[in-house]
């Protein structure tokens, strides 16, 4: 069998959720070890801490993917005065390679909100909130016997999909124009001579982080020397990428059976809500993690009730009547995201166990 590199894992992880989907305060990535190391072990877990390492250890695990980074703030010494400091020291002592997947994962819609969703039964899923420059429009200009080819190699690298549709192109038939130089090799026409060619032209949209990979297709699958194209940064938003989730039930539930399913569905101990409202529960919104700052759309969704963690007191008014708020905790909330990390490398690379850590990470206790 051939050997699993670190980058054959993290190249993988970062198609299903690309880093450049990260937010700006984010450190998601390899954060400790080297990319082409061999992997002896993958170990999945919610946050790293010298516990999960000694787990690891003991697995002989060299790869820890984590969804929280350890290292989030800038580190300016390593001396073991905190346990951020020495969980790093032992994982470099042990050989041990550190991936953190946090917002990206966050922000993809098969990502941590949909796990979410998933465990209380959600269906007809959404974004919630989202993004936008984040895609990118292609204007190119084939000669018509060469468009079908020249789209087809775009296409599987990652051009023209919408939502639920694959290659998805506008086309205009025209004519080109051109004079090759003395120095110029043309597949068409003859130098010093000027050409006419019947073209297409050819409109596709991409994620903006395949730019390089698509311009190198193109030029590579595109018959003529020098390859016209241009490219436009796009505002539009792309449904399939952002913070949070909305979601429906299949059928509505009054909003204290609503509460006790979630607390069983998802193994709370404790649920913090507002004040229930005098509706029935079929539109939910979710966000694992920290989520007020999604409250606004939550209630612009229609939802009748917003799952997520981390609301301060007063921030719970905020709610003022429209939404239930339901907070069940940080860790718990993204836990399950252990499960979803497992399953996805175990149907990349079926033939390798990825480790499901047993350490509770959570610093949060409950009498």
């Amino acid at each position: 069998m051939t050997e699993l590199r670190i980058k054959d894992v993290t190249d993988y992880l970062e198609i299903l959720a690309p880093r450049s989907y990260q937010e700006l305060y984010d450190n998601s990535g390899l954060l400790t070890g080297s990319r082409e190391e061999t992997v002896s072990g993958i170990l999945v877990t919610l946050d790293c801490t010298e516990a999960v390492i000694k787990e690891a250890i003991s697995k002989s695990c060299n790869l820890i993917i984590a969804h929280h980074p350890i290292i989030f703030k800038g580190l300016k010494k390593l001396t073991g005065s905190n346990y951020i400091e020495r969980t790093i020291i032992e994982a470099i002592r042990n050989n041990i390679a550190i991936y953190a997947i946090h917002t990206n994962l966050d922000n993809v819609h098969t990502g941590v909100n949909r796990k979410i969703c998933e465990k209380i039964g959600l269906t007809s899923l959404k974004i919630l909130s989202p993004k936008n420059n984040v895609l990118t429009k292609l204007v190119t200009f084939i000669p018509k016997e060469n468009t079908e080819a020249v789209l087809d190699s775009i296409h599987r690298a990652g051009a023209g999909q919408i939502g639920n549709y694959n290659n998805c192109s506008f086309r205009v038939d025209g004519v080109g124009t051109f004079k090759p130089n003395e120095q110029a090799r043309p597949h068409i026409g003859t130098q010093h001579q000027q050409e006419y060619v019947n073209e297409t032209r050819v409109e596709v949209i991409f994620p903006s982080y395949l730019q390089s990979k698509i311009l190198k297709t193109l030029k590579e699958s595109h018959p003529y020397e020098e390859v016209a194209y241009y490219l436009t940064s796009l505002t539009n938003e792309n449904q399939e990428v952002g913070s949070g989730m909305v979601g429906e039930l299949e059928h509505s539930e009054e909003p204290m059976a609503f509460l006790k399913r979630l607390k069983i569905s998802m193994n709370l101990e404790i649920i913090r809500h507002t004040h229930l409202i005098d509706k029935p529960v079929k539109r939910v919104a979710v966000c694992g993690g920290s989520g007020s700052f999604l409250l606004p759309q939550a209630i612009s969704a229609g939802a009748q009730v917003f799952i997520t963690a981390d609301f301060k007191y007063h921030e719970f008014f905020d709610a003022d009547s429209h939404i239930i708020i339901a907070d069940i905790g940080h860790y718990e909330s993204e836990v399950y995201t252990k499960e979803l990390l497992q399953e996805v490398l175990t149907k990349k690379f079926p033939n390798f166990a990825i480790n499901f850590s047993t350490t509770v990470t959570n610093p949060i206790s409950y009498l």
